[in-house]
């Protein structure tokens, strides 16, 4: 059985009070709500030692932005997996969109970053997706199936398995376009076929991948309903409760 999972990324927002009072708040909402999947919150890296004191008892998987490709040494600014793993926090997110744009990430630093986190009992949450040059030239399978398979194809069954992929549509991030369910989870399935391919139908389909568009309470509950799309990577959305409560309840 496949996690089901609904994660925020709460980029580059919020002030430390405003942010402990959002992590109250969804505490609150977890433990007075039932839910049909795992809520994880990727915070600035200020506040990740904040928020493992708020979920003390792991109601809310806690997870970093990013982490350096390095182990340790003089790289300036850098979270190494160790740092991350000595604060007891669940994972990274790995080679999302804007990392990739604004700083030039490429799959091959995704997969030495997924590396050392699987080393340190990290969860990575490793981020791929076409952009809208790419999807207009039909390149969209092509480019998922490149990324995925240097980001990932070093390692192992057992180390896949441990790995969520989120699926994010650049080309429909801030362009005017719209990414429909139907071509989510295209995507989606061609992405599980991909590891398939590689490491058999069983070890595929115990792999989650969350659909990193742009998902609201109003489109949660179709997206989530899709056979191959596990959840979701919220941007905005998670910034405020009511929405992204609404977000989780799509599971409902």
């Amino acid at each position: 059985m496949r996690r089901k999972i609904v994660a925020g990324n709460w980029k580059m927002n919020k002030n430390v009070i405003d942010a402990q009072q959002l992590m109250i708040q969804l505490l609150s909402y977890k433990n007075n709500n039932a839910t049909n999947c795992e809520v994880w919150i990727a915070p600035p890296s200020l506040y990740l030692m904040m928020a493992k004191d708020i979920f003390e008892k792991d109601e809310i998987g806690v997870f970093s932005q990013d982490m350096s490709e390095h182990e340790s040494g003089a790289y300036t600014g850098e979270l190494s997996a160790d740092m991350l793993e000595s604060i007891d926090v669940t994972g990274s997110l790995i080679g999302h969109s804007e990392r990739r744009q604004y700083h030039g990430e490429t799959d091959s630093h995704c997969n030495r970053k997924i590396k050392l986190a699987l080393d340190k009992g990290l969860i990575p949450i490793y981020c791929n997706g076409e952009t809208l040059e790419q999807r207009k030239a039909g390149q969209h399978f092509e480019v998922v199936k490149n990324q995925t398979e240097v980001a990932l194809f070093t390692l192992s069954a057992e180390e896949i398995k441990k790995v969520v992929i989120a699926y994010e549509p650049v080309w429909a991030i801030g362009t005017g376009e719209t990414a429909t369910p139907e071509q989510a989870q295209e995507i989606h399935a061609h992405i599980r076929s991909i590891i398939a391919a590689k490491y058999g139908q069983e070890v595929a389909d115990e792999v989650s991948i969350l659909y990193g568009g742009s998902v609201k309470p109003d489109n949660a509950k179709e997206i989530f309903s899709q056979p191959d799309i596990d959840g979701g990577l919220i941007g905005g959305a998670a910034l405020k409760l009511e929405d992204f409560s609404k977000i989780i309840e799509g599971f409902n």
